[in-house]
């Protein structure tokens, strides 16, 4: 029964759905576009998909050019918000985000409100993958259902996988055709066929035996950055309480040539994964009586770097006698990480709310993302001169954006923290590091 579907992929006649145009949606849409196959882009926002099909791209790892070389009369791209589509889609990925709530639950309405939608227009011969990041069993209880639903038999008639995204934005070295992806069907007939289909367009396919599987390995990998970023972030509180430099420590312990991978601490975790993935596998042993001890721990000790972030800017100014209420404070980089305009979970943007709310006259520049929402309204970002770093009480450096001359900004400012080791090998008594 599965002949037909596997055709239709060796053949790149498959036509290939995509739910969900974010940044693990688009690149996704676009590669398989670029390989020959029909690829059709949903999503709910009416703008986003006016923006895309116009050939203009929001994602910083999806250039215009190249979006627009697969939109048009002419290309094999297009965006829309018409769901109905559904029903002539020979393969779809769910590409949704899967955010925590506020109780830091995980919030699955957006695979939900997919799952709907593949619902209404399901059939035979049908491959629907699920990549948004979960805890394990969500495919098998969320997904599975929809073939009894519709009379269909797994793995005969309707193909279910799970294939945990590996998208690292920004990353000049690995994008998604030079990344292994892990794939797990609901049985191995599924997991051949997302095999086949995901086999076009990257490199390395690493099947394994279960879609559970698939939802852990994800987990694990998030969780390992996670904990491991959470030790050197409390080592980096421990040594600024024994006087020793963090940094120097870090360097020498990673000369260390077998049993030592260095991490470094920040003045927090951001982006959509290692901040909230790790919480939806702590959540679901929750459910299974286990306490996640590693878990919550880093996540302690990593949600409190902002705090302590401030506390060291309090310090820092205390010791010039300043204090933070008045204080013009300028925070360089917003974004979560170097070289990218994402601000989703950064630590930046509590730090600015955190110093806001001491009094401090705070402002920030970043180069990538000029405005970020606060209470609703827009914060822009200030031009970086002179004399702008000469009037700020302390300059912090949130985010070691490498178009930034730190030779320059440590010249023109009286007082800096660094929370990156931005400034690593300068020896000035105005730095203050993390």
């Amino acid at each position: 029964m599965s002949a037909e579907l596997k055709a239709k992929i060796e053949s790149k006649t498959a036509h290939i759905g995509i739910i969900g145009l974010g940044y693990v949606g688009l690149p996704l849409a676009v590669e398989l576009a670029r390989e020959g196959f029909s690829v059709t882009g949903f999503d709910i926002s009416q703008d986003r998909v006016n923006q895309l099909n116009r050939g203009e791209s929001y994602v910083e790892d999806i250039p215009s050019d190249l979006l627009a070389s697969v939109t048009g009369e002419s290309g094999k791209f297009k965006a829309t918000t018409d769901f109905s589509i559904l029903k002539s889609i020979d393969a779809v990925s769910v590409c949704v985000p899967t955010p925590l709530g506020k109780t830091k639950d995980p919030d699955i309405s957006y695979v939900l409100s997919a799952r709907k939608e593949i619902t209404k227009y399901i059939h035979p011969q049908m491959l629907v993958i699920l990549e948004s990041t979960t805890y394990p069993g969500t495919t098998e209880e969320i997904l599975e259902p929809m073939a009894k639903e519709a009379n269909l038999e797994l793995g005969k008639d309707l193909f279910l996988a799970f294939s945990p995204e590996r998208i690292d934005p920004g990353n000049p070295k690995y994008y998604l055709r030079n990344t292994p992806k892990v794939i797990g069907g609901a049985t191995e007939e599924c997991t051949k066929i997302a095999t086949m289909l995901y086999s076009q367009i990257v490199e390395q396919v690493v099947p394994v035996s279960s879609t559970q599987v698939a939802e852990m390995v994800k987990l694990l990998e998030n969780t390992y950055r996670a904990v491991n970023i959470g030790l050197v972030n409390e080592v980096a509180i421990m040594c600024q309480v024994l006087g020793i430099d963090t940094w120097e420590v870090i360097d020498a312990a990673a000369t260390k040539p077998f049993g030592y991978t260095p991490f470094y601490p920040g003045p927090g975790l951001g982006g959509h994964c290692i901040p909230i993935d790790p919480l939806y596998l702590s959540w679901k042993l929750r459910t299974l009586n286990y306490n996640a001890r590693f878990i919550d721990l880093a996540s302690e000790v990593n949600t409190g770097m902002p705090n302590h972030v401030v506390t060291l800017v309090s310090d820092t100014l205390n010791n010039v006698e300043r204090s933070v209420r008045g204080s013009k404070i300028l925070l360089l980089g917003m974004a979560y990480k170097p070289d990218i305009s994402d601000l989703r979970e950064s630590p930046a943007l509590d730090i600015f709310r955190l110093l806001e709310e001491r009094g401090a006259k705070v402002t920030y520049n970043d180069p990538h993302a000029k405005t970020f929402k606060k209470n609703g309204m827009c914060v822009e970002s200030v031009e970086l001169n002179d004399e702008m770093l000469a009037e700020q009480d302390l300059v912090v450096i949130t985010t070691n954006h490498k178009v930034y001359d730190y030779d320059r900004i440590v010249e023109k400012s009286r007082l800096i923290l660094d929370t990156r080791n931005a400034t690593k090998g300068m020896k000035n008594a105005k730095i203050v590091r993390l």
